[in-house]
């Protein structure tokens, strides 16, 4: 009985050793940590040249340190293939061809390169944004010209709002910020801007029938 008591007791405890263990992995993960770190303010930011840039994700150096970005909040046309289901479920939602939505990928990723020539800021937690590069890659704000490069992107018809969002570094709710994006995605579809302007017209329903 002596025996069997123990072997519970081994059991019970070892139990406890890996719930324990299973919490700290969680907290000690990067991504959670970075969830609790403060913001921090990259300046005088330069964009890397890099074969795998795009409109919403890619390289930056902050002096001598170089990082692989990842935008809040947007998701911009990929450029190519590599991930063919995620694109062609980008051209359905901008009710264009797959081809029409790659080429808007390649004018988003010129439009970044564009954008930010000159120095720009980036406002990050270092939160993990996954993906398949073996680099981190950490969700962030790009600033430029006063403006919000996600807001200049979704404005130009060139990414929709959707994708990882937070409140922002300043305070302004997550939700806010999303409606702002919206409104700015629904007057760039109402314009027919950057990716929108390949969207075919529904035909007029004959008024005879």
């Amino acid at each position: 009985m002596l025996r069997l008591h123990h072997q519970r007791g081994v059991r019970v405890w070892f139990r406890l050793v890996a719930i324990a263990l299973s919490l700290a992995g969680l907290f000690l993960h990067p991504g959670f940590a970075a969830e609790r770190r403060e913001w921090i303010t990259l300046t005088n930011c330069a964009l890397v040249a890099n074969v795998y840039n795009d409109g919403d994700s890619f390289h930056i150096r902050s002096g001598t340190n170089e990082f692989l970005v990842r935008l809040y909040f947007v998701d911009a046309p990929e450029t190519n293939l590599r991930y063919a289901d995620r694109t062609r479920e980008q051209a359905e939602y901008f009710g264009v061809t797959l081809d029409e939505a790659l080429k808007a990928g390649a004018v988003a990723r010129e439009a970044v390169r564009e954008l930010l020539r000159e120095p720009f800021s980036v406002q990050t937690r270092f939160a993990l944004a996954g993906g398949q590069s073996k680099q981190p890659r950490y969700y962030c704000f790009v600033g430029t010209g006063g403006r919000s490069l996600a807001e200049l992107l979704v404005e130009r018809g060139l990414a929709r709002t959707k994708g990882v969002m937070t409140a922002l570094p300043n305070g302004v709710k997550s939700k806010v910020f999303a409606d702002k994006l919206k409104a700015l995605e629904a007057g760039a579809k109402e314009k027919r801007t950057g990716v929108w302007a390949g969207v075919k017209e529904k035909p007029a329903e004959s008024a005879v029938k």
